[in-house]
């Protein structure tokens, strides 16, 4: 009994960690305005007939505050790493010269900022979401073994340590998602 709640623990504790690694992925493909790898890094392109991501097959790099370069590996890419830029849809267009693909990235609008910072905290919601179907998942562990014969006292004990990790991964998010609206919103 004692080993199937502390495992149940255990296991909300792991998925809310990945809520917020998850988290954190997302936020860093979100657009604030500056020049990151992570923009693209993950887009997928042609190569040779199979998806790969835009990381594996080229060195991707910020050259200044307002662009992202792009060289690949092998330059007959170039028109590939074009074409999977425009249909990732992330709103930016790429020039190239034959060898490298530069991504220019203009200002952010103070409606589109206003707009980012809503996707930022839609995110946030959704890891919030994740951290409670797991501290859910947890409990209801925990009533279960009650029924079979866990001694309540030491249930309600556990159920307060579920809490606390819980509150202590919302309050995590709740950092992030500030962290990044101030970043969105910043000029």
């Amino acid at each position: 009994m004692q080993d199937d709640i502390q495992a149940a623990i255990n296991k909300a504790s792991s998925q809310m960690d990945q809520a917020i690694e998850h988290l954190e992925k997302e936020l860093q493909r979100l657009r604030t305005g500056k020049a990151s790898p992570s923009l693209v890094s993950g887009i997928m392109v042609d190569y040779y007939g199979s998806p790969t991501m835009m990381s594996q097959v080229a060195n991707i790099s910020t050259g200044d505050s307002r662009s992202v370069l792009i060289q690949p590996w092998e330059k007959t890419l170039v028109p590939a790493i074009e074409k999977a830029i425009f249909e990732s849809n992330i709103g930016l267009t790429p020039q190239s010269d034959g060898e490298t693909v530069r991504i220019n990235i203009p200002p952010l609008t103070g409606e589109r900022r206003k707009e980012l910072a809503k996707q930022a905290k839609a995110l946030g919601e959704d890891a919030k979401v994740s951290i409670r179907n797991a501290r859910r998942d947890a409990n209801n562990v925990i009533s279960r073994e009650v029924k079979a014969g866990f001694p309540e006292d030491q249930a309600k004990g556990k159920e307060k340590k579920v809490q606390e990790l819980t509150d202590k991964h919302s309050k995590t998010v709740e950092d992030r998602i500030a962290a990044k609206e101030k970043d969105i919103m910043t000029v």
